[in-house]
């Protein structure tokens, strides 16, 4: 008999009974017993939200620094949620939730540059119920969320850009050293050539000042026609210009916003900015 098996029924038992060598025991089903009683069931972890993300990856994910870099910003009060200077570690954020870092704005998306060339019939909102939208045109564009900058109305037609990037699309709500656009305009008669000049001139509508950059006649059109530039972005400047000559706007369409035009993008189709067209765009 080998000397480490006992008799049955006599002898120490073997296996994981008890191990007094060790000075443990073993309640039924091998779960240690702990002095003082059972080890209590552990709490159950609260599930996490899939909408929330730890505070320095939202940073790290906006590609200004890494997560160890965003914790030193954090832990020097840096950085403001909804306005609020948190300093916790492992602070967790939604997505829609404000981010700033010394003061400016951060998103955790990839930035996306998205150029439409708009048909008529679609509303310039990110809102719902409001039937078609411009933002059925560029659903498929991004994972972004892009958003347009500028309106042109649901009859409107031409470029309309798209973008997540704040500091771009301050330059184009910038009206004195903002984008320019320039819009090919149908009117219901004639414009006078004395209408033309006091839009070129600049005139006052209840003693706001009411200028353009350029306007002129279309060439090989009728007198109907002009091409307007303005450093606007939306077209109620142009609604207000004819709404006060007595003109009605029969066709508008936005032809060129800066140095982008609608060359090889079909009405109501899009296309993503060029690496240097971003790049003019940013320097205008």
């Amino acid at each position: 008999m080998n000397r480490h098996q006992g008799s049955k029924g006599k002898g120490k038992p073997s296996g994981r009974g008890s191990d007094n060598s060790k000075g443990k025991s073993y309640a039924r089903g091998n779960a240690p017993i702990k002095k003082g009683g059972v080890t209590p069931t552990p709490k159950p972890k609260k599930p996490s939200n899939p909408n929330e993300i730890r505070l320095n990856k939202y940073i790290a994910n906006s590609g200004m620094c890494s997560r160890r870099e965003a914790d030193e910003h954090i832990a020097i009060g840096l950085v403001t949620v909804n306005g609020k200077v948190i300093t916790e570690m492992g602070y967790k954020v939604k997505l829609e939730d404000e981010v700033r870092y010394d003061g400016a704005r951060i998103n955790p998306e990839q930035k996306a540059y998205v150029l439409l060339n708009k048909p008529k019939g679609f509303a310039t909102t990110t809102s719902e119920g409001k039937g078609r939208t411009v933002m059925d045109l560029v659903a498929n564009a991004t994972t972004s969320r892009i958003k347009p900058i500028g309106r042109l109305g649901r009859n409107s037609k031409g470029l309309l850009f798209f973008t997540n990037d704040d500091a771009i699309a301050d330059k184009f709500t910038n009206s004195k050293n903002g984008v320019s656009r320039l819009f090919h305009i149908e009117l219901n008669k004639n414009l006078r050539l004395e209408d033309l000049k006091k839009i070129q001139e600049g005139f006052k509508v209840e003693g706001k000042l009411i200028a353009v950059e350029e306007i002129s006649y279309i060439d090989g059109a009728s007198k109907k026609e002009i091409g307007l530039k303005v450093k606007n972005t939306g077209n109620t400047i142009i609604r207000t210009i004819f709404d006060y000559l007595k003109y009605e706007v029969v066709n508008l369409d936005c032809v060129a916003i800066g140095h982008l035009t609608k060359k090889d993008i079909p009405r109501g189709s899009w296309k993503h900015l060029t690496e240097q067209e971003l790049n003019t765009l940013k320097m205008l």
